[in-house]
């Protein structure tokens, strides 16, 4: 079920009736009925694979019980093996195998060994990636006894199948989320009101920005051998611009149906691109998973303690698995080790945590020097996801090269669609800095009522002008 469907328009209101008006004297009540909606949500696409999230729920139940109930150094540790090799191992199966498989067999056809294979049609299970870092996290933290294992069955189920952020993030911790299904929850008028305003701002967003930026970046990528270098900048800019509108939408939607319920969810995007440098980049793009992997990857490796050796090792690893994560193709690994590049001459001069305040604080307009540190950042960035964006390293390799030639300098075609997307960004680009310290641009509006609704009014026309070119969003792949 997309958020963006009507679908899902007709099963928000129906949930939140029924959880706030009949169930609303009973946590436990609404713990499973949540259980429930969720399993509905998540099985509206196939309900073959509610077994795996099922089986990997209650594995890691299990585990964490055990955990709870054992000292024993061997078993613990044998416990907290289960969890990550049966979590780990749905993973590899459902989004690796046959990228490990196709990667053995060329390697052998180097020696002019050519063995004779057949790929598995294997689909890839909607939100597998996210659902089973949440609950691999939850084992660990047992394990490393910073969280007791839960005893609650059903509010488990419930926390690791919530809805609104099942399928595409945050990734929550259970230290933050699994603690609410305890509590009594009360229905509160700003917080559900704040709720739907980063709702309507995530549809937007959505809908608004990243579909139709998706148009014109599509057309660009898929011709670009016969288009000018300066068309391809913008190719890159608006993939940029889609991929933002389009995940850190769907965060902002999923936070704000949380609120809806009761919940907080982690904040995971934070105007990622007025940072300053690259490391700022990733304290403010998909935090969830950044903070994933620092807290239970980079800190257990060593982090930035040791030799420099182990410092540029770590950060290596961190960013290529981190690139793995996103899907079994060589560009993401391109995309990983770039960014490791970028991130390591930062670390070893000790200037990886020099950003750690609000860019311009107080004014209106950056500096000479922040504005050109935001548009050598953005231009990292953007040259990664040249990367990320493409089918094949080959296909981004000749992009670049496009980017990087005597063509960069002529004057770019563009016509009504893609000037009209221009004049979005554009808009876009001033409101989220003039909103830059929110974590949505319409929390705390300083207008009177009727400015307040005629801007509702106005962004909801929008969607409904654009709902008949929406899309899938591009995460549901990872």
């Amino acid at each position: 079920m997309l958020f963006n469907s009507l679908e899902f328009a007709l099963f928000l209101p129906i949930v939140f009736i029924i959880y706030w008006f009949v169930l609303n004297k009973s946590t436990k009540a609404q713990n499973l009925f949540l259980l429930i909606v969720s399993y509905i949500f998540y099985g509206w696409w196939d309900w073959r694979f509610l077994s795996l999230i099922f089986i990997s729920t209650i594995v890691d139940y299990s585990v964490a019980y055990f955990l709870g109930r054992t000292e024993s150094k061997q078993r613990r540790r044998l416990l907290l093996v289960i969890s990550i090799v049966m979590n780990l191992g749905f993973l590899g199966f459902f989004k690796y195998y046959n990228f490990f498989l196709d990667s053995f067999v060329d390697a052998f056809s180097i020696f002019g060994l050519n063995i004779n294979h057949s790929s598995l049609k294997i689909i890839l299970p909607v939100g597998i990636s996210f659902y089973t870092f949440q609950t691999m996290s939850y084992t660990i933290d047992v394990y490393k006894k910073k969280l007791e294992a839960s005893n609650d069955i059903i509010a488990f189920f419930a926390y690791v199948s919530f809805f609104p952020q099942l399928v595409a993030g945050p990734i929550e911790r259970a230290t933050n989320l699994l603690p609410q299904f305890f509590k009594i929850r009360n229905f509160s008028f700003e917080m559900g009101k704040d709720g739907l305003r980063q709702i309507l701002w995530g549809l937007v967003k959505k809908m608004v920005i990243a579909d139709n930026c998706a148009t014109a970046t599509n057309y660009i990528f898929s011709n670009h051998q016969n288009l000018p270098g300066s068309m391809l900048v913008l190719g890159a800019v608006f993939f940029a611009f889609q991929i933002y509108g389009d995940f850190s939408g769907y965060s902002d939607i999923a936070v704000g149906t949380a609120k809806l319920f009761g919940f907080n969810l982690m904040t995971n995007f934070r105007m990622p691109y007025f940072s300053r440098d690259i490391a700022e980049f990733w304290r403010r793009w998909h935090i969830s998973l950044s903070t994933w992997f620092r807290d239970y990857v980079y800190i257990p490796l060593g982090g930035s303690k040791g030799t420099t050796y182990s410092k540029i090792r770590n950060v290596f690893i961190v960013f290529l698995v981190s690139g793995f994560w996103h899907g079994a193709n060589l560009t993401f690994l391109v995309w990983g080790g770039l960014n490791a590049i970028y991130f390591l001459p930062l670390l070893l001069r000790e200037k990886n945590r020099k950003n750690l305040d609000e860019v311009a604080d107080g004014k209106i307009f950056p500096s000479i020097m922040e504005f050109s540190q935001i548009l050598f950042t953005f231009f990292l960035v953007c040259i990664g996801w040249v990367f990320f964006r493409a089918d094949n390293v080959k296909q981004a390799y000749y992009y670049l090269s496009g980017i990087f030639s005597r063509s960069l300098f002529e004057i770019p075609f563009i016509n009504i669609e893609r000037l009209e997307v221009i004049i979005i960004l554009i808009v876009l680009i001033i409101i989220e800095w003039l909103n830059r310290s929110k974590t949505h641009v319409l929390q705390d509006l300083k207008f009177n009522r009727l400015g307040r609704w005629s801007i509702y009014l106005t962004l909801s026309l929008l969607i409904i002008i654009n709902s008949q070119n929406t899309d899938t969003f591009i995460y549901f792949q990872f």
